[in-house]
């Protein structure tokens, strides 16, 4: 079985191509935007968002390092993809729900500003697209987010989206899990 940062990879790279438009809800570190700025060659973009200075920082020192041009890094909201992308389709997007790694873990993401994003990022995504969720809920603030978003993904109308939950069950200290939405 594939760990739960593989198979979300995995989940965009069967739908992700050279040339696509993607989206990095949650920069954090940067591990997220590299992997897609690949997925989509020199010919695409990653619009790569994140609230806090410190991980467009970090993602931007990844990028030179790596020799990467092909990042827009948007210190801004995830909640505000469309004043950026405006109306382009979307191919696929990632979160990373909870807080920066190595970072302030009371600046954590917030279910609604969380599925404000998605709601608008669903708007953009194209036939087949997939927006991508991991949840991280082991800290304060994320059970309350992980039910929200779980809530909101299981009324999404079934005839337009199928909604895909993949975790462990027998692992201690709420587990991430990955929760996927692709657009039929």
């Amino acid at each position: 079985m594939k760990s739960i940062i593989a198979f979300s990879h995995q989940l965009l790279k069967d739908i992700i191509q050279n040339g696509d438009v993607v989206i990095d809800a949650t920069c954090g570190n940067g591990n997220d935007t590299t992997f897609l700025s690949r997925l989509v060659g020199k010919t695409g973009k990653v619009y790569a968002f994140d609230i806090q200075k410190q991980a467009i920082e970090k993602t931007q020192v990844l990028l030179e390092k790596s020799n990467i041009e092909n990042v827009e890094l948007i210190h801004d909201g995830h909640e505000k993809v469309p004043h950026y992308l405006q109306d382009q389709k979307v191919a696929g997007a990632i979160f990373n729900l909870g807080y920066l790694p190595h970072g302030d873990p009371s600046i954590i993401t917030v279910p609604e500003t969380t599925i404000h994003a998605i709601s608008s990022m669903l708007a953009l995504l194209k036939k087949r697209g997939r927006i991508v969720i991991v949840i991280y809920h082991g800290h304060t603030g994320g059970t309350t987010e992980k039910n929200e978003v779980l809530t909101y993904c299981a009324r999404l109308n079934q005839d337009t989206y199928q909604v895909l939950q993949y975790q462990y069950i027998n692992k201690t200290n709420k587990p991430p899990f990955v929760v996927a939405i692709e657009k039929k």
